[in-house]
């Protein structure tokens, strides 16, 4: 038998394959995203049975093949039961966990990447926050940690840091008032707004998610933020078509 692995990670997703076992991607720290097989994982008397669905978080013993892992051991530190069976929470789930393995790559080291998709799944089973904007603030945050943020504390064009009014989709960022022009499309930035943007790409993960925003502001982040994905996304998630939230 190969040499057993010990790898911390959440699945990001699972199928079926043959007649009892389980295929599943696993987003971990030491190994970035890994394919995983769970043999007889569906068998009513596998000690895998409830280790191998979406959003599961767990340290698993696993070992190399030539073309993909086995696992040999699961042990959960984190079911979000609460997350499966909320049907307007578990569709933004597998949403961030889409964008999560849309980004990561095996042999990459992903500890910012699973952090964040942690806190994240966490924010969903609080009330306090819309999921719409755990939405934008995971998407922002996740687009910042692999390195395609624009710079929301100066000037694209002549690097001033104060004054900054707009964010201009054809130069990827912030343009001061002395800077704009109307050849460029602008999104016009309230302080808040730029506060906020400001905020979820430097804030620490665990108070990533303590705010709430009122309408004006959150319009202007989400009209940001869906122009920044344009440029960054470059495939259709199919997940985000179960968002149950109003198109802006």
């Amino acid at each position: 038998m190969a040499e057993v692995i010990n790898v911390t990670g959440i699945i990001l997703s699972s199928m079926p394959v043959g007649e009892s076992d389980r295929r599943i991607v696993i987003l971990t720290k030491e190994l970035g995203k890994i394919s995983a097989f769970a043999k007889g994982a569906r068998r009513p008397n596998s000690s895998l049975i409830g280790l191998t669905r979406p959003f599961i978080f767990a340290d698993f013993e696993v070992y190399r093949g030539r073309n993909s892992y086995t696992i040999y051991k699961a042990v959960a530190k984190e079911y979000f039961e609460e997350l499966v069976t909320d049907l307007d929470a578990v569709c933004y789930g597998y949403y961030f966990a889409e964008i999560a393995d849309y980004y990561s790559r095996e042999n990459l080291e992903a500890k910012e990447l699973i952090n964040l998709l942690y806190v994240s799944l966490k924010a969903l089973l609080k009330e306090q926050i819309p999921n719409v904007l755990i939405r934008y603030i995971y998407e922002l945050r996740m687009i910042a940690i692999n390195g395609e943020c624009p710079d929301f504390f100066s000037c694209r064009k002549c690097g001033k840091e104060d004054n900054l009014l707009f964010y201009a989709k054809d130069l990827n960022g912030v343009v001061c008032g002395d800077c704009i022009t109307e050849s460029l499309a602008a999104v016009r930035l309230s302080k808040d707004a730029l506060y906020t943007l400001q905020y979820i790409v430097t804030s620490p993960l665990n108070k990533l998610y303590t705010f709430t925003l009122n309408d004006e502001t959150f319009r202007i982040i989400a009209s940001v933020i869906n122009r920044l994905e344009d440029i960054c996304f470059d495939k259709k998630f199919k997940s985000k078509d179960m968002l149950l939230e109003e198109i802006l």
